[in-house]
């Protein structure tokens, strides 16, 4: 157990306030925390961007628990420390000949972490990471361990609990057997022709990314394309709705291969690689997801407000997911899009961006990323997840006392 100096987010955007941080490197060193009577929040690899791993007693680390992974006897499913990172977990996978099938775009993330906040990848025949979650183990307060499985009454609001039911320990996710990937970019694809193509070009491969600014075109597609069993490649298109096919990039050290060649998932479906520095987070996000249905006139809103996004973002990635039934799930019910912001430090000016933006998508119901800055109160919350009262129900009953509550649990779920 190891008591950590008051630290910062992953970008830098965010001090915790919390009195003690403790890294914690077995089971009983967390167990010890939780029922010494503090409040206690769980803290992963710190990618959040407000406070909701925050707490004003104690925030267990949980990245110093052994990163172990145990494959089922079956080869179906595999069980993993709520700490340790995708990318150690798809590994191990790969070294089983096994796979997930889906990937975030940094596998340097926890799996409790993203779990918690329904931290995605894109494909719009792929659910969430938190959909391959069957079974998850979690610390009560009162230091026994509880596991919920899938088909049990409270596991769609136990697997995105944004850490309000204790201490997740570990978790067992949905494995398949491996598979081979290959990327292409596609540049400059024409506005117009991605709105009136939609469809279309979110299908085009397994997985697919688009990157713009708002300045009128989709400036880089990324089409991450799955070889089908047996096959030695895929065919893609050299035009995609008058995008063209970019040569292949140099070898990178951080970024996966955007080259054509066919490799391991694990090594295609994330932007950056496993063994390599991820993006280096100087930066701010925001994520809002809207129904599929309304992609299109859920991203005319939001160019109209171009001019004014453009001076403060790095990059706006435009993503897709299948929908889930998870309680607290942005994709609860529905396919989505997702419109992700990767902002400059420019804390204040996004600060002043971020109502308008989310008023421009207040007509197609959006919801943001648990994860992610946003101006939503818990009114507007409220109205977004009809769940929501029976998983504030489910948190009173397993924290009566209020052990794993944190100030945006008070202020935006209202435990």
């Amino acid at each position: 157990m190891v008591d950590i100096a008051r630290e910062l987010n992953w970008a830098g955007t965010y001090g915790y306030l919390a009195e003690r941080i403790v890294r914690v490197a077995s089971l009983d060193e967390a167990r010890d925390l939780v029922t010494s009577g503090a409040r206690v929040r769980p803290l992963g690899t710190r990618h959040s961007f407000n406070d909701i791993a925050d707490g004003p007693g104690l925030l267990v680390d949980l990245t110093g628990l052994p990163p172990a992974v145990e494959i089922a006897a079956d080869g179906r499913s595999a069980t993993v420390s709520a700490g340790a990172r995708y990318g150690v977990l798809a590994l191990e996978l790969e070294r089983h000949g096994l796979a997930m099938h889906n990937m975030g775009s940094l596998p340097h993330i926890s799996v409790g972490g993203a779990t918690a906040t329904a931290t995605h990848g894109s494909g719009v025949g792929l659910g969430a990471l938190s959909t391959a979650v069957s079974a998850v183990e979690v610390l009560a307060a009162d230091g026994e361990l509880r596991t919920v499985r899938r088909g049990d009454r409270d596991f769609d609001g136990s697997v995105v609990a944004l850490g309000a039911l204790g201490i997740t320990t570990r978790l067992t996710v949905d494995v398949e057997p491996s598979y081979r990937m290959r990327q292409d970019a596609y540049s400059d694809l024409p506005w117009d022709e991605f709105l009136n193509h939609l469809p279309e070009v979110f299908g085009a491969a397994y997985s697919v990314c688009l990157f713009t600014e708002w300045d009128g075109r989709v400036r880089e597609v990324l089409l991450k394309s799955r070889v089908p069993d047996g096959a030695e490649d895929v065919e893609v298109p050299e035009n995609l709705f008058g995008a063209q096919r970019m040569p292949p990039r140099e070898p990178s050290d951080r970024v996966t291969p955007v080259d054509g060649s066919v490799g391991a998932w694990c090594d295609r479906l994330p932007h950056f690689l496993i063994s390599g520095t991820p993006s280096n987070g100087s930066e701010i996000q925001s994520e809002h997801f809207v129904p599929f249905v309304q992609a299109a006139a859920a991203l005319e809103a939001v160019a109209a407000l171009g001019e004014r996004i453009q001076p403060h973002l790095h990059t706006a990635e435009l993503r897709t997911m299948a929908a889930d039934s998870a309680w607290l799930s942005p994709t609860q019910g529905e396919d989505v899009l997702c419109i992700a912001f990767t902002w400059r430090k420019h804390a204040e000016a996004v600060a002043a961006l971020l109502p308008d933006i989310e008023g421009a998508l207040a007509p197609f119901a959006q919801r943001p990323h648990w994860g992610k800055m946003s101006s939503l109160d818990a009114d507007a919350i409220q109205a977004l997840y009809p769940q929501l009262p029976r998983f504030r129900d489910l948190v009173r009953r397993h924290d009566p006392d209020g052990v794993f509550r944190g100030p945006f649990l008070d202020r935006i779920i209202r435990v």
